[in-house]
């Protein structure tokens, strides 16, 4: 298990990641960290790795973008002072260029995206033991239909980050595509995006197993 003993992981990101969690920063007792995959590595952290004593915090906003983290990194991330920071953003910097393709400003293109994530990452990596950034996703099989194309390029990024940054990556998309093969996307997300609880169960198994844990 890469993560070190009472050591605290800090989440931050969109929806996915939310969830319904207590504001403004989610942790502690009566289940606050959401309804969603957060919560779901907290209680097998706790379970299988009691002795460790990680404290995972969510600081995850729906509707997030990586204009919006930048606006808020120094108080939802450098001042939470974390010893691993997990990211999980660019669904709605895809998303809001598909549902509100007349209304550009609030699309975040592919190189202001990566500049973005770049530069926020910079600010946090040398204080961190570690570094996770997951792949944005879309539950769609068809990898030429547009908005998955564009996802996928946007993943790419998140995957040159993690080399850039000497991250941990946590591949979201690839994992849904390998349930994709047995399951219709409308099983695991009624609009393609917003996982049910299987497909929470799938990002927290998939973020655990990028980091080691034993199963």
């Amino acid at each position: 298990m890469k993560i070190g003993k009472q050591q605290k992981l800090v989440v931050i990101g969109d929806s996915i990641s939310d969830c319904g969690r207590v504001q403004p920063v989610a942790e502690g007792l009566f289940d606050p960290l959401g309804r969603g995959w957060v919560t779901d590595v907290d209680a097998l952290l706790g379970a299988t790795y009691p002795q460790l004593g990680i404290r995972v915090v969510n600081v995850a906003n729906s509707g997030s973008t990586v204009r919006e983290l930048k606006v808020r990194w120094n108080d939802a991330v450098l001042a939470q002072k974390p010893d691993w920071l997990a990211v999980y953003i660019g669904i709605n910097d895809v998303w809001r260029q598909f549902d509100l393709p007349r209304m550009p400003e609030c699309h975040v293109g592919l190189a202001e995206y990566e500049k973005t994530y770049d530069a926020l990452l910079k600010q946090v990596r040398p204080s961190l033991q570690g570094l996770v950034l997951m792949t944005p996703h879309m539950v769609e099989p068809n990898r030429r239909e547009p908005m998955r194309q564009r996802m996928d390029a946007y993943g790419a990024v998140v995957k040159k980050l993690a080399k850039r940054h000497d991250a941990v990556l946590v591949d979201v998309q690839g994992a849904f595509d390998r349930v994709l093969k047995y399951q219709h996307p409308m099983a695991l997300a009624w609009d393609r995006i917003h996982p049910n609880q299987t497909g929470h169960m799938l990002i927290a198994r998939t973020f655990l197993s990028a980091l080691n844990y034993t199963w």
